[in-house]
């Protein structure tokens, strides 16, 4: 064999081994690629080992299946009030279909940015400016139920879409911020009246309080002592004392009558006359517990 068939044969061996590295395509997780042949779509390759004709089938870039973060630049959006402020959403889709992803729009991911602008400027050019900052969620659920409908064709799945932020104009922001402040300090005004408040009525229940206890411990103790009176007179008349004693307790009691508050002192004309003084000694003590129990009972009523 001469020197030129075993280059031909080199050749195409060389060219066999080419043909068939390049006729193997491995997919990796989370992956595919779509395969066109002659310029037509043949096929989608998912995870694995596949083959592919040489020199005729060509397989496009590989395609993430993974839910991807879209975070796009803020846009300006005008509010129902004539309010022009900068909003920024964060998309989160993932590519369903490799086939209509590649085939169903150029630039996807520009295309979904554009009909994000639009659909939130659509969603908030119908609400006032405190809608807007208070109604988050809403808008963000109008948006991806939107969203989701428009990028079905694309074979994209649209899992969340977020606003970022919300910027107002700044004379908005620093007229807000006073509106909240004035907020917050009318709260702390508002609980620093119901504490003093509930402090004065406390001070009020217990000055109350200590006044009835006073009152009942005075009364306790007027009541006690004429008790106490009256069985010390009741004692020294059943002990049926000798004149000598009842004569030195008469001018005690006379004394002791002489010197409080009662209204009716009965003297007998004969001071000499124990009885008689010890009579009167004892009928006066006795009207004064009378009128004693009397006023008591009024105060309890």
């Amino acid at each position: 064999m001469s020197g030129v068939g075993i280059a031909i044969i080199c050749i195409i061996g060389a060219v066999i081994i080419i043909a068939l590295v390049s006729s193997v395509r491995v997919v990796r997780q989370s992956t595919a690629r779509v395969v066109e042949r002659l310029g037509k779509y043949k096929r989608t390759l998912d995870t694995g080992i596949h083959i592919v004709v040489p020199f005729i089938d060509r397989t496009g870039d590989v395609i993430s299946l993974k839910e991807r973060v879209a975070d796009f630049k803020p846009q300006p959006v005008i509010t129902k009030d004539n309010v022009t402020m900068q909003i920024d959403t964060v998309v989160y889709f993932q590519v369903t279909d490799p086939k209509l992803y590649t085939y169903g729009v150029d630039r996807p991911l520009n295309a979904i940015e554009n009909l994000t602008a639009t659909t939130l400027r659509n969603i908030v050019g119908g609400l006032d400016l405190d809608e807007t900052l208070t109604s988050r969620d809403a808008v963000n659920a109008k948006m991806r139920m939107v969203l989701d409908d428009a990028t079905d064709a694309w074979g994209i799945k649209i899992a969340r879409v977020e606003l970022k932020n919300i910027l107002p104009p700044r004379d908005i922001q620093e007229a807000m911020e006073k509106q909240m402040r004035a907020e917050r300090e009318r709260r702390e005004s508002i609980l620093r009246a119901e504490g003093e408040k509930r402090s004065s009525i406390l001070l009020a229940e217990g000055r109350k309080e200590a006044a009835i206890l006073d009152a009942e411990a005075k009364k306790i103790a007027l009541i006690t002592e004429a008790e106490g009176e009256a069985a010390a007179i009741k004692k020294i008349i059943e002990a049926k004392p000798n004149p000598e004693y009842l004569t030195l307790q008469g001018f005690e009691a006379l004394r002791h009558l002489a010197d409080g508050q009662s209204t009716k002192i009965v003297v007998p004309s004969d001071i000499q006359n124990v009885a008689g003084l010890l009579t009167s000694v004892v009928e006066t003590i006795r009207k004064d517990e009378t009128a004693l129990a009397a006023n008591s009972k009024k105060k309890k009523k």
